[in-house]
Parts: C-alpha cells; sequence; structure tokens
C-alpha cells in the first residue's frame, strides 16, 4: 500500500519547508528543489499533484514498494527527467550524496 507522505518524521530529517537550497547555483538540481518545495508548502498544488499521481498509479494499490511513497516517487522520477541520468546514476544520487564531500 502506497502513502502519499510519511506523516512521522525519522530522526535526523529536516522539515522540506525549512531546506536552505543555494538560489544563486546555475545547477538544474537545485531549481529542481525549489519547485519541489514550493509544491510541498503549497498545500492546494500538493494535494493536486498527489491527485495525480494517485490516477497513474494502477487500481491495486497493494503492489509495489511498500516504503516508497507518493512523495518519494514525484522526487525521483523528477530528478530522473531533469538530470536527464540513468537509473544507476539515479541510485548513485539517492544512496551516497556524501561520497563527493
Amino acid at each position: 500500500m502506497r502513502q502519499t507522505i510519511n506523516p512521522q518524521m525519522q530522526l535526523g530529517e529536516v522539515d522540506i519547508s525549512a531546506l536552505s537550497i543555494n538560489c544563486k547555483s546555475r545547477d538544474d538540481i537545485p531549481r529542481l528543489l525549489r519547485s519541489l518545495q514550493h509544491i510541498w508548502v503549497t498545500p492546494d498544488l500538493r494535494a493536486r499533484v498527489f491527485q495525480a499521481l494517485e490516477g497513474m498509479i494502477p487500481a491495486d494499490r497493494n503492489n509495489g514498494r511498500p516504503g516508497m511513497e507518493l512523495w518519494k516517487i514525484l522526487v525521483f522520477g523528477s530528478l530522473r527527467l531533469v538530470t536527464n541520468c540513468d537509473y544507476d546514476r539515479l541510485q548513485e544520487l539517492a544512496n551516497e550524496p556524501r561520497t563527493l564531500r
């Protein structure tokens, strides 16, 4: 069963509306993050986006990964399309963000 969002934050998580994103960056990822942050902090827009995503999910909602919320699907799908990357690079971006540091 897919959830829209997980209402319970995990230890160490930061609220999306409180994220500080570099507005002067010319890279495409910070621009994407700012647009996703705008969707998150606008409840009416967020409800419409989630409604559209739920329409794309097959009618049997008991399939798929139980840990993948609709918000994560939106974020990773948008990141893959904006960066024009393959799934291997997307997995690396999702799982190893601190390797470069």
